[in-house]
């Protein structure tokens, strides 16, 4: 699954990806000089928290509007513009760490393949992303105003459960040694939250509407989400997250 990324935007006003995320890097228990792989990078932000922890990086994204912000803001990091589930290593990884990505991607089993394969003998695969049931009213709530246009919108995200996933991990050769399924009501900036929030993170949805017709859809998004979304003058989007380990056999 595609989307064109808005790096400024994403930089300055969604921040909490990477402010949650420096969470599961506490999940890494590999000692410092260690190899570590950083898949799905955005701006870096995470992948400068790893080379603070003593790690030799390696930073990869599909994205090249997020590379060039990487670039920028840390021009003495390692990054390459490589797909997630076709990049190559000349050195094996002692941990791949990946937040907030794999949702965005469409075939599991193909990622979980290519990291085992990348990833040393007893190394460590720690990762965070979008969980069965991430941002569900915000879905309702888009196939609903879509519909009223007279349009479809398809959930294209693949959010997984434990269940879904562990095997995908025990079929490449991991042991799955922590895994967890949570609720993270998650802040967004400004009183235009929501909708920012939806042109960031949903806008290949809109790639042949008008921007009258999107800009009538979020609109209708933003009333039908209000009444669960909206608390004490702050809009939050219903997150959940799975969050797991595992070491490679």
């Amino acid at each position: 699954m595609k989307n064109r990324w808005d790096s400024n935007n994403y930089t300055n006003n969604f921040q909490f990806v990477h402010k949650y995320g420096e969470g599961v890097l506490e999940l890494l228990t590999v000692p410092k000089g260690s190899y570590v792989i950083d898949i799905g990078c955005g701006n870096g932000a995470l992948t400068e928290k790893l080379a603070e922890k003593g790690y030799r990086t390696l930073a990869i994204d599909s994205s090249t509007q997020m590379l060039e912000k990487a670039k920028e803001l840390h021009p003495e990091l390692d990054f390459r513009l490589d797909d997630a589930c076709e990049f190559r290593l000349t050195e094996k990884a002692d941990a791949i760490f990946s937040n907030a990505v794999f949702h965005w991607i469409d075939d599991h089993d193909k990622l979980v393949k290519n990291i085992s394969e990348n990833l040393k003998s007893g190394g460590e695969f720690v990762f965070e992303f979008g969980g069965k049931g991430c941002a569900e009213n915000v879905h309702k709530a888009m196939e609903q105003a879509f519909s009223s246009f007279g349009l479809k919108y398809k959930n294209n995200f693949n959010f997984r459960s434990i269940g879904e996933f562990a095997p995908l991990l025990e079929k490449h050769g991991f042991s799955v040694k922590y895994a967890v399924l949570y609720d993270r009501p998650t802040e967004q900036a400004g009183e235009n939250g929501l909708e920012n929030w939806i042109n960031m993170f949903l806008g290949s949805a809109f790639s042949s509407i008008d921007n009258n017709m999107k800009a009538e859809i979020i609109k209708k998004v933003v009333e039908i989400c209000m009444p669960k979304l909206y608390t004490d003058e702050k809009w939050f989007v219903d997150y959940v997250r799975l969050q797991m380990k595992a070491i490679k056999l």
